[in-house]
């Protein structure tokens, strides 16, 4: 992409109302533009990087067995109210009227739905496990929307729900979205900790919430420091196979919420060097909850003996969008984003010193064409700005790697690589450039 013909509003201040880094860098970096309190609409960069974590999510759990589907954002209050949790969701629900005067709602989750669709197509224990996901925008009325799209009222989010004839098998496909999202933040750069956690209004009695460490995390969390160091399951994992010695491995840490944490435990079980008592953000939350929406809304298949019971079900999700201000948070500096290359919007900013320069045009011209056509994202700042500003632009946004070409270093037949992560640079040949950047891209987004 040219960046003479992109969309990039950035923002020289600092929004005052932009509280943590993330909102800040969004805001500046032209990722996004608040709407309304808590709405945000996302402009091209945010929203290329919004759907590489969304594909990102997808893979993993398709890898994992789910089937993607795609429901309705509004919902009926009948449905809801079958569950019994129409009028105890709370004020965070937007309820509306048709112009029937029917009553329906913005979904805030979509536990009765997902039931009710069940119920209408699956009838027999030979036909279980099952396991349906969707990637929806969702709507809860946030007392106090905040910290940009880590909080925001409007928010996009994978849920996945599963379906088992016994405990049994719901504790299998429990592990198995376990397992997925710990290769799911991984993927993105992320080192996420699975902690014990309150199950809150998604109801159950087994609950983990994955949370990336932050300063401006929303919660206090507890944890053993050992947990940080844990190799995450590889793209080969057998998902039909057994995950429970994996899983056994992550939970014999002490790893808590602050609703679940309990101090002496924690003391008892964790050596003072190795406590952690932190912030954190939540990146994802698993539920088992058995049978607490089947059983009021009649999910029941005939099983083995010729009996109906009702399924035992989960529920599984990842906040996309937050997950671009979580990352931001792990992954910047005073300059700007430092975007790992599997999210970034992309993955090089080419950038022409000269424009207009015969020499230059024509290397940035052989570059830019050399790299789109191996499958790398380029961002080719053809501007006539300054060196300084594109050098800062391209800070700001983050992009993992810089190629710069300019008329002196062309004359010694060399071009510069910027790496973001680290600041570290290297010259070489152009075609020297071309090749080491097609190779570094594609080993980072290896699976």
């Amino acid at each position: 992409m040219r960046l003479s013909r992109y969309y990039l509003p950035l923002l020289k201040e600092t929004p005052s109302e932009a509280q943590i880094v993330s909102h800040q860098l969004m805001l500046r970096a032209g990722m996004v533009r608040q709407e309304s309190a808590g709405i945000y609409a996302w402009l091209p960069l945010g929203f290329r990087v919004l759907k590489k974590i969304e594909q990102i999510v997808r893979e993993e759990q398709d890898r994992a067995g789910a089937v993607e589907m795609l429901m309705p954002t509004i919902q009926s209050a009948e449905l809801w109210r079958e569950s019994g949790r129409y009028e105890a969701y709370g004020k965070e629900m937007l309820r509306i009227k048709d112009r029937a005067d029917r009553e329906m709602l913005f979904g805030p989750t979509n536990e009765e739905m997902i039931t009710e669709i069940f119920r209408a197509g699956v009838r027999s224990y030979k036909d279980l496990p099952k396991m349906l996901y969707h990637i929806q925008w969702k709507f809860r009325d946030e007392v106090r929307p905040r910290f940009g799209v880590m909080r925001g009222r409007e928010f996009l989010m994978k849920d996945t729900y599963s379906f088992d004839a016994d405990q049994e098998g719901a504790r299998k496909s429990y592990n198995k979205m376990f397992v997925a999202y710990l290769r799911t933040f991984a993927r993105m750069g992320l080192t996420s900790i699975p902690m014990r956690a309150d199950t809150g209004p998604i109801g159950g009695d087994l609950s983990h919430e994955f949370i990336v460490l932050a300063d401006t995390g929303e919660s206090a969390v507890f944890c053993d420091s050992r947990l940080l160091d844990l190799d995450v399951p590889g793209a080969d994992t057998d998902f039909d196979g057994d995950l429970q010695p994996m899983i056994d491995r992550y939970t014999s840490y002490y790893a808590a919420t602050e609703e679940k944490h309990d101090n002496a435990e924690f003391e008892t079980k964790v050596a003072k060097d190795d406590r952690v008592a932190a912030r954190g953000i939540e990146v994802g939350h698993i539920f088992y909850f058995g049978d607490k929406y089947s059983a009021p809304m009649k999910a029941v298949v005939t099983g083995a003996d010729g009996k109906d019971r009702a399924v035992e079900m989960g529920s599984y999700g990842v906040g996309v969008s937050r997950l671009v201000g979580a990352i931001i948070e792990a992954y910047h500096d005073e300059a700007g984003c430092k975007w790992p290359v599997p999210v970034a919007p992309f993955h090089v900013g080419l950038i022409n010193i000269k424009v207009g320069d015969a020499a230059t045009d024509e290397a940035s011209a052989k570059a830019y064409a050399a790299l789109e056509g191996a499958g790398v994202d380029v961002l080719y700042d053809d501007t006539p700005a300054r060196p300084g500003e594109k050098f800062a632009r391209m800070d700001l946004i983050g992009l993992p790697f810089q190629l710069i070409i300019g008329p002196r270093g062309l004359e010694s037949g060399k071009v510069e690589i910027k790496r973001r992560s680290d600041g570290h640079r290297d010259e070489l040949s152009l075609d020297a450039a071309i090749e080491m950047l097609k190779r570094d891209v594609a080993s980072a987004l290896k699976v």
